[in-house]
């Protein structure tokens, strides 16, 4: 009798399956309703009060709307954006604009710079020189003018009392003289707008790494190149992004210099941003004072196009 030898049964080598649990998933696009869902209650506001009102005024400089009761406004194309192009008097506030942007920017970006490397030092009562520091900041546009002109007042300003009593002359018109009143709006520009930017640099200061002044120190470097050589680069990107919005905000400037000089004396004070106010709100053409703000809008936008290409930069090195 033989016996029958069954063949071995091959052995399974493959690893045991995991159990795992299929999760649930919703339907296509939920995941971006629910973000909708969250983002639409900020973007409300933003829509209403900034977008809506930016596409209405764009629209606006296509028009020859004017002010007064039962006045058919009309779409006139470009008629506005032509007379604009030969209005030598809006292109002249547009130069005064730049050059109180750009001076105000310039001398403030230098001014706050200072301040934040000797708020940044350890000094007695550091705290209360940086709470000083911010009192500008703490003042509305309008009040901070009000009080400038009190003190540039050529009769009873402190300013004259004090150059009188120095024997210098003291009789000096400062916001009513045409070679005076722009330097002296800037100035008052400057010095108003220096807290923002010196607190942004303060604490880009503060996060500077020690270890790099200290191996700079110990290669010999003195404190010039070590401002230079380490301090200057770690604030780049801030550098780059303060000024920046600064250019923006103080192109965009109105209340300061309105309460200050209205744009005069001659209209040497006269930004773009009052010529528009005077058009629209003295002559009554609103169409043509929305036309005039197109125009400054595509100047910001160029502004913000080189900052936001800035950061993009800073983020990517």
């Amino acid at each position: 009798m033989t016996a029958t030898l069954t063949p071995p049964r091959p052995v399974d080598t493959r690893p045991p399956k995991l159990l795992t649990k299929k999760r649930k998933r919703g339907a296509p696009g939920q995941g971006g309703r629910e973000a909708w869902m969250l983002v639409l209650p900020a973007m409300i506001p933003v829509l209403l009060f900034s977008v809506y009102p930016l596409v209405q005024g764009i629209l606006l400089g296509f028009t020859d709307s004017k002010a007064g009761l039962d006045v058919v406004t009309s779409f006139n194309g470009v008629d506005n954006y032509v007379r604009l192009a030969s209005n030598e008097l809006f292109w002249n506030s547009f130069r005064i604009g730049l050059i109180w942007a750009f001076g105000v920017t310039i001398l403030q970006f230098f001014a706050s710079l200072g301040l934040a490397l000797l708020l940044n030092l350890d000094l007695k009562l550091r705290g209360v020189a940086r709470t000083l520091a911010l009192v500008p900041w703490a003042m509305p546009p309008v009040v901070i003018a009000i009080m400038w002109r009190l003190m540039l007042n050529p009769n009873s300003g402190p300013i004259n009392q004090s150059l009188r009593a120095l024997g210098l002359p003291g009789d000096v018109n400062w916001l009513g003289d045409f070679s005076t009143a722009l330097p002296v709006v800037i100035i008052v520009g400057v010095w108003a707008g220096m807290p923002q930017t010196t607190i942004t640099l303060l604490a880009g200061l503060q996060n500077v790494p020690a270890e790099l002044h200290e191996a700079a120190s110990i290669d010999g470097a003195g404190v010039w190149k070590r401002f230079w050589h380490v301090t200057l680069p770690a604030l780049r990107t801030i550098i780059v992004s303060i000024t920046t919005l600064d250019l923006i905000w103080n192109f965009n400037s109105f209340a300061l210099v309105f309460v200050l000089t209205a744009g005069g004396p001659g209209g040497k004070t006269m930004l773009p941003m009052l010529f528009a106010y005077n058009e629209a709100f003295r002559y009554g053409n609103f169409g043509y004072a929305a036309a005039m703000g197109n125009v400054m809008v595509i100047v910001i936008a160029i502004f913000l196009f080189v900052y936001l290409r800035s950061q993009a930069r800073s983020r990517l090195s």
